[in-house]
């Protein structure tokens, strides 16, 4: 199952995915990492999903990821009397916390929080940006808003927030239960939505002890205020474009999505693009030509993954959305100008042993065009050094720890084999040499570089670098 891209697939797990031969069709089309969202999925049905994916992950061999995605703070309207009003321009609104149905005049808000953090300017977002409303006057309990954009508005409708910070937790009672849940089931990566502050991320990270790695999702503009603080707490970003489309102006998003992509690869952390990236194939089996821009875009970018949500989710056409998105990022790195790309975007290694080490591994390889970089990686952190380097030959991690090999499945360009530690510096190049073989990255007389931390097993202890023949006895596996 060696795939022949560096950009990792996510693929969203939903009514149209949830049965094992499904969950197995994905993976053969190019699924590298599955995604759970909490928004839509009881503790009984993730963790039937997660026996699922490990059932399918065993029986292929190949570390599969599951990233659990939590629901966050969902920002309501009340309800109203008789039905749906109609918002007119330059008229006026109340938002207030009197517990009574709403009309044309005014409606309740279930969230004190947003009351008591209004400011006057600030402006308010109903039902995905459809409707416009900014603060004139606030009383603690009550704010007195102008419509700039009306329309339609019915029972329970969001409530978006771009100029608010508001003083809240990123997890609700609902997210704390469903992390907790979700850690005790086995997951890799876990998606915190509603991140606005660094502390949002380490909240996270005293829940799960360490028994999964945090993505912050990047969907607010406070957020993006605070992106290298978040950033520095975080194991991975997500850009997640749709809410950021709704919070900021939608043409700053491509922008954004390339700063973003930029400060991960510079951090040496992961990065997801998502978002409406194929949606069309929700009810189509072929995308748009501009879908499939986008996405090319991604990979140009040197993203480390592409998520699908309901393309595979709820489309009618899961295997098919996963199987074009594998075709576009084969076919992007095919193109000589692809290299190009990554090369000009390359940071400078940071002034630490196991960057300069990877800096330089990549370096050795493609002056002496060796067939791969092999990684022996307990944590994850070589493997995550030498990817940020986006060498042009492949990288393959070789650990222990399975879930190490499953959180690098999110990783660019990392193949990851999970295998027994090496017990000597001769044992380590020699296992190398047949992994490289069995896989198909070396053949009998080329040579690999191999990268890792000495003494074995220790974390972040990058310091070794040794080149290789693979040779006849390699072959013997």
């Amino acid at each position: 199952m060696r795939r022949l891209r560096r950009i990792k697939i996510l693929a969203t797990l939903g009514p149209a995915s949830s049965d094992s031969t499904m969950i197995r069709k994905l993976f053969e089309a190019g699924a590298d990492v599955f995604r759970i969202n909490m928004s839509h999925t009881p503790h009984d049905k993730m963790r039937e999903l997660v026996k699922t994916i490990r059932n399918v992950e065993s029986s292929y061999g190949r570390p599969i990821g599951i990233l659990v995605d939590l629901q966050g703070p969902k920002l309501r309207l009340g309800s109203f009397a008789n039905g749906p009003i109609q918002l007119n321009n330059g008229s006026s609104f109340v938002l207030d916390s009197i517990k009574e149905p709403g009309d044309e005049t005014r409606v309740y808000l279930p969230h004190p929080e947003i009351l008591a953090a209004l400011k006057l300017g600030d402006a308010l977002l109903l039902d995905d940006g459809k409707v416009r409303l900014i603060c004139e006057e606030t009383e603690g309990d009550r704010a007195v808003t102008r419509v700039v954009i009306g329309g339609k508005m019915s029972d329970r409708k969001g409530v978006s927030l771009p100029d608010t910070d508001l003083p809240m937790s990123a997890m609700t009672n609902k997210d704390r239960a469903d992390l907790e849940a979700a850690c005790e089931t086995g997951i890799d990566w876990v998606a915190l939505s509603f991140v606005q502050r660094a502390e949002d991320v380490v909240e996270a990270k005293r829940m799960i002890r360490g028994r999964a790695a945090v993505m912050a999702k990047i969907e607010k503009p406070q957020a993006i205020d605070r992106l290298e603080d978040i950033l520095d707490v975080s194991d991975a970003l997500m850009v997640a474009r749709g809410d950021l489309g709704v919070e900021m102006p939608l043409e700053r998003v491509p922008s954004l999505q390339k700063q973003m992509t930029r400060m991960a690869r510079r951090a040496g952390k992961p990065v997801v693009v998502a978002t409406q990236m194929l949606e069309s194939m929700i009810s189509s089996p072929v995308p748009t030509r501009a879908e499939v821009s986008d996405v090319a875009t991604a990979v140009y970018e040197g993203a480390d993954a592409i998520m699908l949500s309901a393309e595979s989710a709820a489309g009618k056409y899961p295997v098919e959305a996963v199987s074009t998105m594998n075709r576009i990022g084969e076919e992007v790195e095919r193109d000589p100008l692809y290299r190009g790309v990554l090369t000009a975007q390359r940071p400078e290694p940071e002034p630490t042993a196991g960057d300069a080490i990877a800096g330089a591994a990549r370096q050795i390889a493609e002056t002496l065009d060796l067939s791969a970089i092999i990684c022996w990686t307990s944590s994850g952190s070589t493997a995550l050094r030498v990817a940020r380097e986006r060498p042009k030959v492949p990288v393959v991690a070789i650990t222990p720890n399975l879930n190490t090999g499953r959180k690098l499945s999110a990783v660019w360009g990392v193949h990851c084999v999970v295998a027994e530690d090496a017990k000597d510096q001769d044992d380590m190049v020699d296992r190398a040499g047949r992994i490289a073989f069995r896989d198909g990255f070396a053949k009998s007389g080329q040579r690999v570089i191999i990268v890792a931390g000495v003494p074995l097993g220790t974390p972040g202890a990058t310091n070794m670098v040794r080149i290789a023949y693979v040779g006849p006895s390699d072959t013997d596996v």
